[in-house]
């Protein structure tokens, strides 16, 4: 259904039950033995849900360690002379930087289609095997051109990562303990940064037959191929088979989907629903917080060691000051997940406007602070990191606002596709000859947070008039003698397959 109404005239009496998902005969089990909320008792969900945060959120959190790591392998192999050893000049180590997000920006839709196509977990497991092994081979660069093609080719694998979390977090959480759980796993960023430069220390001080920089490389890269292993064989494909699970476990698994009346899995693409999503203003203004939310953070992954080093450090305290970066990323993720989880209903947005406030008051700090007040331009440096907190809380928006399995693909991946254009101009507004203040680069910071500000208010004013419209037809419906939002109406439109805008039971958050 391509409008934003039902069909009132050819609706019958009830709502028609019906299951378009894979096992289907398994979500008719769930919702035979819960046929509502009111049926699933709360201390077994309690248990069930501290049993899946065991068993996925860490998997995905050292997940997102390697996946972090990985992207700033090059921003540390910069200050352990890369660019002098490869002879790069003028712009190279900022194409070098960019080209990464060439290869993610052709393969990303591709890639979320292929995903919808395979079990989840196996092919997210498939393409970090293959980061690891593309990040080995370029310990072995020995030119700028060797390192491009093989950078091009990390990012078309990578680019499945980020949409194949917040995929399996959908299948797993309800859209209420979404942004809890999807900061978890994103907060491993900070762990990241932190593990990043413990890692650069520790290699920095490796004396061997091998430039300091391509063992990092090997390091890196074989940690992150035995991690593609692990999760092949411990992370979900689907509620229905999830191991370690008893059935009744499951079925209780299935009936909490109930409430996000967006899907959990369907293999079959449905174009019309790839069509919607690109029709959809919303998937554009999705599209457009990625880009906004990239343009830092592009610019700091692969030039915060250099902007640190510019201050005046060594090249080993460099490493180690990106240590209590890192730590801050994670206080500010945590931070937000708190204020979220204890603010009224439909705070996202205002939460997320909130944590943008430190980013632009330390970029703006790093900008006006006299060149010699070095200690004052790293703490203000640091409280850039503030943005990760409201770009984690708006990814819940993401995955809580998009139904149907297929547009939800698509939507994911113009996220990401937005975010790889922000990668990709982001490092060029580092200009070396700006050093060490990098005035542009931190300016081109506060724009996109400026404006990254203003969108959570359009997005908080679209979710509430889209709501207001939803019950429109709610009301339009009930006059004709349809309900649709009882226990039994719910029951027949939560697994359908159907699009957010399809579905008249569903209701957006913001």
């Amino acid at each position: 259904m391509a409008d934003n109404s039902y069909d009132i005239k050819e609706a019958p009496e009830r709502l028609t039950p019906r299951i378009d998902q894979r096992h289907a005969e398994m979500y008719y089990e769930a919702l035979r033995q819960y046929p509502n909320d009111a049926a699933i008792d709360k201390e077994s969900e309690k248990r069930l849900k501290r049993k899946l945060d065991r068993r996925i959120l860490l998997l995905l959190g050292i997940c997102y360690f390697f996946y972090y790591v990985d992207k700033t392998t090059l921003s540390y192999a910069a200050i352990f002379d890369i660019q002098s050893d490869l002879h790069l000049q003028g712009t190279q180590y900022s194409w070098l930087s960019s080209i990464f997000y060439f290869g993610w920006l052709f393969w990303s839709i591709p890639s979320n289609l292929i995903m919808q196509r395979c079990p989840p977990a196996w092919y997210l497991a498939f393409n970090i095997f293959m980061w690891g092994v593309l990040l080995m081979c370029q310990a072995a660069a020995q030119n700028f051109a060797g390192l491009t093609a093989l950078r091009i080719l990390s990012g078309a694998f990578e680019a499945i990562a980020d949409p194949a979390f917040m995929l399996i977090t959908s299948m797993y959480y309800t859209r209420e303990e979404q942004p809890t759980r999807i900061s978890a796993w994103y907060a491993w960023n900070g762990v990241g940064v932190a593990g990043g430069g413990l890692i650069g220390y520790g290699i920095g001080h490796m004396k061997g037959a091998l430039a300091s920089w391509r063992y990092e490389f090997l390091v890196v890269g074989a940690v992150c191929a035995f991690w593609g292993i692990v999760l092949f064989l411990l992370l979900p494909n689907s509620p229905t088979t999830f191991w370690g699970f008893s059935k009744q476990e499951r079925l209780l698994m299935i009936a909490r989907m109930r409430r996000n009346q967006t899907g959990v899995e369907h293999q079959r693409i449905n174009w019309a629903q790839v069509k919607e999503a690109y029709l959809d203003y919303k998937t554009w203004l999705f599209t457009l917080f990625g880009f906004l939310g990239a343009v830092p953070n592009g610019g700091i992954s692969n030039f915060s060691t250099l902007v640190i080093q510019g201050l005046g450090f060594a090249t080993l305290h460099t490493a180690l000051l990106g240590i209590p970066q890192g730590v801050l990323v994670v206080i500010w993720i945590g931070l937000g997940a708190v204020a979220n989880k204890y603010m009224p209903p439909n705070s996202r947005t205002l939460v997320s406007a909130l944590f943008m406030l430190p980013t632009i008051a330390g970029g703006l700090g790093f900008l006006l602070a006299p060149t010699d007040s070095y200690v004052g331009r790293l703490i203000c440096f640091y409280l850039t990191g503030s943005y990760q907190a409201s770009f984690v809380i708006s990814l819940s928006l993401v995955t809580s606002n998009t139904g149907g399995q297929s547009k939800k693909m698509i939507v994911s991946g113009m996220v990401w596709f937005g975010s790889c254009v922000g990668s990709i101009a982001s490092p060029f507004f580092y200009k070396t000859e700006q050093a060490p203040s990098y005035h542009l680069g931190i300016g081109s910071l506060l724009v996109a947070n400026f404006a990254e500000l203003v969108l959570f208010f359009v997005f908080r004013y679209a979710f509430k008039w889209e709501n207001r419209r939803k019950e429109k037809v709610r009301a339009a419906l009930r006059e004709s003698g349809v309900i649709t939002d009882d226990a039994e109406g719910l029951n027949a439109t939560a697994f359908q397959n159907l699009t957010d805008k399809e579905n008249p039971n569903f209701v957006y958050v913001y």
